[in-house]
């Protein structure tokens, strides 16, 4: 069986040895690279961020990323957000002021409403009917921190031709429910991070790299 090849985008993010080490641990053959040949042609690209959503842009934008983002999905190739890499799909974020997002999806990215900020640690997801992700997974926990947060449906009046309707996923911290996760045909993303939740984790992410 030949291994599915896997771009984790190099763009700056932090902490990308671990999303890379946990996609080799479930099969895939990684490269991390921003190099516009190997993101366009792998079978999946991989979309980490840590840190603010701001200079997340800032540094997608300076390497075209928006470009080869939308020329993947337009071709129904798999791309998947982790972090602020799921927050950048959506239309802008709230984070130190306000600023632009890919625009993949409606909304915005608001700060949590908890008495606790970060949101740091293991919590439950409410999986989506027919989640593909959350195959097997869907009763365990999984690792977030993060302090802002999509908190609207995505997938509310979704009109995008005979594109599907994303499918949410949510949690709750304190009084805010929020998306972690999103399935839209080739784009999907999480707010947790997979390659830090332990064999729940890797189950997930061995669920999406059998979609590519």
């Amino acid at each position: 069986m030949v291994s599915p090849r896997v771009v984790v985008l190099d763009y700056g993010s932090g902490n990308v040895r671990s999303a890379c080490r946990a996609l080799e641990k479930v099969g895939a053959d990684v490269e991390l690279t921003a190099e516009q040949d190997a993101v366009l042609n792998a079978d999946g690209l991989l979309v980490p961020g840590v840190g603010a959503f701001g200079a997340v842009m800032e540094q997608l934008t300076a390497m075209r990323a928006p470009f080869l983002i939308d020329q993947r999905l337009a071709g129904g190739r798999a791309v998947m957000g982790v972090c602020v890499g799921l927050q950048v799909m959506f239309e802008r974020s709230a984070e130190k002021g306000e600023h632009e997002g890919l625009g993949q999806w409606p909304g915005t990215v608001d700060r949590l409403d908890a008495p606790v900020i970060p949101h740091m640690g293991w919590s439950p997801v409410d999986a989506a009917p027919g989640s593909e992700l959350f195959d097997g997974v869907e009763d365990e926990r999984f690792y977030f921190v993060h302090s802002y947060a999509a908190l609207t449906d995505p997938g509310e009046g979704w009109d995008a031709g005979p594109l599907p309707a994303p499918k949410a996923s949510w949690a709750t911290h304190g009084n805010s429910r929020f998306i972690a996760a999103v399935e839209n045909g080739a784009l999907r993303g999480t707010q947790f991070h997979p390659e830090k939740s332990g064999d729940a984790g890797l189950h997930l992410l061995e669920n999406w790299l059998q979609t590519l």
